[in-house]
C-alpha cells in the first residue's frame, strides 16, 4: 500500500476494529490502514499528556504512510488528544491532512434521538474524567442532561474474551444499574468505548426496552461518508483499490487472534515499532 493514500483508523487496541468494520461496509471501495497501539494500551487511565503523545506519534506514522485522513476510533484519544492535534499540530505543520474523532458525530446523533433530554454515557474512566461527551452534547443540545458512568472492568473482560461468559454479567449489571440510578428518565445511552458493542446483547438484558443503546460504528461510518462528500479536497486524495492493512505495536500473532472478535473476520497484521 506504499503508493496508495489510505484512510487511517487508529485505536489504542482492538476496539476501533468495530468502527473499522462499519466504515468498510459503508465505504467498501476505499483503502484503509488500521493501527492498534496494543503495546501501550490501555489508554483509559493514562494522563492527558501521555495520551496526546501516543496519539500524536501514531497520527504522524499514518501521515508517513500517505494517509490524507485519520480517524481516531478511540474515545480516549478523541477526548484527550484530538483537539490539540487539530488546533495546534495540524495548524503549525501546515499539512493538508486531517484528523477526525468519534465523539462529535456520536453526540449529535444521540442528542437528536433522546426524547426525555436525559442521556447516559458508559465509558472508560479517562473519557468520563475528560467530560468530553458532556461538553460536546451541551454545544448542540444545551437543554440535555448528561449522566456518566465509568466501566473500568469491561475492557479487560472483553480483551480476555470473558465478556460472553456468565461471570461478566455481574459487572455489566453493576455499571448499568449505577447509571440508571442517576436518573430514571434516561432514554438514550451512548456506548462511549468502541469495545462495548461486544457487550450489546448482555446490556439489553439490564436496560428497559424503552432505553436506546447507541453503538458508534454505524454513526461514525455515516459521518465519514458525509465528511468525504463535503470535502472533495480530501476525498480526491483517498485511494480506492479495496485494500486493507492491519498493524499493531505488539505481537502480531496475538493481535490477529483477538482482532477476529472485534472485526468479525480473520485479520493478518504486521508488527510496528513506533
Amino acid at each position: 500500500m506504499s503508493s496508495s493514500q489510505p484512510i487511517g483508523v487508529f485505536d489504542s487496541g482492538y476496539g476501533g476494529l468495530t468502527v473499522l468494520k462499519s466504515i468498510v461496509a459503508k465505504l467498501p471501495g476505499y483503502d484503509f490502514i488500521y493501527l492498534g497501539d496494543n503495546a501501550r494500551a490501555p489508554y483509559g487511565n493514562r494522563s492527558f499528556e501521555t495520551v496526546y503523545q501516543y496519539t500524536r506519534e501514531s497520527v504522524n506514522w499514518f501521515f508517513s504512510k500517505g494517509c490524507p485522513l485519520v480517524i481516531l476510533a478511540c474515545n480516549t484519544s478523541s477526548a484527550k488528544a484530538l483537539r490539540t492535534i487539530q488546533q495546534q499540530d495540524l495548524v503549525e505543520s501546515g499539512t493538508p491532512n486531517r484528523v477526525l474523532g468519534v465523539i462529535r458525530p456520536t453526540t449529535e446523533k444521540a442528542g437528536a434521538l433522546s426524547k426525555t433530554g436525559h442521556i447516559g454515557i458508559l465509558a472508560t474512566s479517562g473519557t468520563v474524567i475528560s467530560e468530553s461527551y458532556v461538553l460536546e452534547i451541551k454545544k448542540f443540545f444545551p437543554e440535555v442532561k448528561v449522566f456518566q458512568q465509568a466501566c473500568p472492568l469491561w475492557v479487560p473482560l472483553i480483551e480476555n474474551n470473558e465478556h460472553l461468559g456468565a461471570g461478566a454479567d455481574y459487572f455489566v449489571k453493576k455499571y448499568a444499574d449505577e447509571l440508571l440510578h442517576q436518573s430514571s428518565r434516561i432514554d438514550t445511552v451512548i456506548l462511549a468505548c468502541t469495545h462495548y458493542p461486544l457487550l450489546m446483547e448482555k446490556l439489553k438484558n439490564y436496560f428497559p426496552p424503552s432505553v436506546q443503546l447507541i453503538a458508534q460504528g454505524e454513526i461514525v461510518a455515516d459521518s465519514l461518508a458525509k465528511y468525504l462528500g463535503n470535502h472533495p479536497e480530501i476525498e480526491d486524495r483517498c485511494s480506492k483499490n479495496h485494500q486493507l492493512a492491519f498493524y499493531t505495536t505488539d505481537d502480531s500473532i496475538d493481535f490477529d487472534l483477538h482482532a477476529g472478535y472485534f472485526y468479525g473476520n480473520k485479520v493478518k497484521s504486521e508488527r510496528l515499532f513506533l
